[in-house]
């Protein structure tokens, strides 16, 4: 069963905390409601730390929508406790404003961007550190953020391995300085645990780690943050959702049906009305391949333009293409990426899929309300930021 948020806030309407009259809607102590077909996300606001009124709130709100809506429905708590907020002139409560902040902004930070794919091994990470170098070689102060806490690999991209970040005092606080390779800043979990080590945390300690990195880290004037995020669409998702002003996201997806219909849910969580993050577009990767010897040959090993049909067919942009190149490859085992390479097919190909993550980021921010008062603006091949 797909599960409704209207319909679950509709059920939520039907309990309230222990010792308020209101029911928990009404009084604000719902902040947010997330929805994923069967599974479903409650942000709760609590005044209180009793324990027993914590328990009963989550337990009352597990029962009623197994009770009211299904049996079967994933359900997931998120508790937080706070002290009453003080009305505001007009009359509205603090937590209802809260209701209307998605994220909390990085000062200084302008585009923050979240590279997702549905499926494993479509090539995710390798797209994130190309679009990194490229556009730091526009001109533009770049960002990453290895969000995959469990599989991280941008330190192995960027010849980075043995780094490790050091803490430095900013206005007072110890803050960790990101790495820096190739003009790109970043940070990993891949920094701080052993090659061989793997990282078996559960959502929570993930989440933790990663705020960590996000708000614990001084990054500086950045124009643009890439969020590397893992395959799928789980909780380090909706923890990165939660926790900062997404300007857009952008898929990548193989050609394939198998890595399509993985593509087309993550497109899905993106523009999904309890996120509402959106979309700047799909990169089709892995799309062809041309052997030396036959250069005027394609051949379309995974299938032929399946990511450009999902494009159409879910009306997002097309980004472009990115063929089957042994040195793309080589250069991610190398640490250095291949958009790098001047002069090459490769380099080329990234700079106009660029220049387009640039243009929708332009559309998005003129159409829509932007993440920071910027405007990109783009010139016959080179960029600049306009602050207004």
């Amino acid at each position: 069963m797909k599960l409704d948020r209207k319909d679950i806030l509709k059920a939520l309407e039907t309990i309230s905390i222990a010792g308020e009259g209101k029911n928990m809607v009404e009084s604000g102590a719902v902040t947010n409601v997330l929805t994923f077909g069967d599974e479903c996300v409650v942000d709760l606001v609590l005044h209180t730390p009793a324990m027993h009124i914590k328990k009963r709130a989550e337990d009352d709100i597990r029962k009623t929508i197994h009770d009211l809506i299904s049996p079967d429905a994933k359900v997931k708590v998120n508790i937080k406790v706070e002290a009453p907020a003080a009305s505001n002139p007009n009359g509205s409560s603090g937590s209802e404003q809260a209701q209307q902040i998605k994220g909390k902004s990085i000062p200084g930070i302008k585009n923050i961007i979240a590279v997702a794919s549905g499926k494993g091994g479509v090539g995710k990470s390798t797209v994130t550190a190309n679009l990194a170098v490229t556009l730091a070689k526009m001109g533009f102060n770049v960002g990453v953020l290895d969000a995959d806490i469990y599989g991280p690999s941008m330190p192995i991209m960027f010849d980075v391995e043995s780094e490790k970040p050091v803490s430095i005092t900013v206005d007072g606080k110890s803050k960790m300085k990101p790495i820096e390779s190739y003009e790109v800043k970043m940070l990993s979990i891949g920094f701080f645990t052993a090659p061989s080590q793997a990282v078996i945390w559960r959502g929570p300690m993930a989440s933790k780690a990663l705020n960590q990195m996000i708000f614990d880290a001084d990054w500086g004037e950045l124009d643009f943050m890439l969020i590397d995020l893992p395959p799928g669409t789980g909780d380090i998702h909706l923890s990165i959702m939660q926790s900062l002003p997404i300007t857009g996201a952008v898929v990548v997806s193989t050609p394939q049906a198998v890595a399509l219909a993985d593509a087309k849910k993550g497109v899905s969580m993106f523009l999904s009305e309890s996120i509402n993050v959106p979309v700047l577009g799909i990169i089709e990767n892995m799309a062809y391949f041309t052997p030396e010897e036959l250069p005027n040959n394609k051949y379309y090993i995974f299938g032929k333009e399946g990511a450009r049909n999902l494009a159409e067919d879910l009306n997002v942009p097309f980004l472009g293409e990115v063929p089957i190149v042994q040195s793309i490859r080589e250069a991610g085992d190398y640490g250095r990426p291949a958009a790098m390479q001047t002069g090459s097919v490769i380099e080329t190909v990234f700079e106009e899929i660029t220049r387009n993550v640039v243009a929708q980021t332009v559309s998005r921010n003129e159409n829509l309300p932007a993440t920071e008062a910027i405007k990109i603006t783009t010139m016959a091949g080179c960029s600049a930021v306009n602050k207004k």
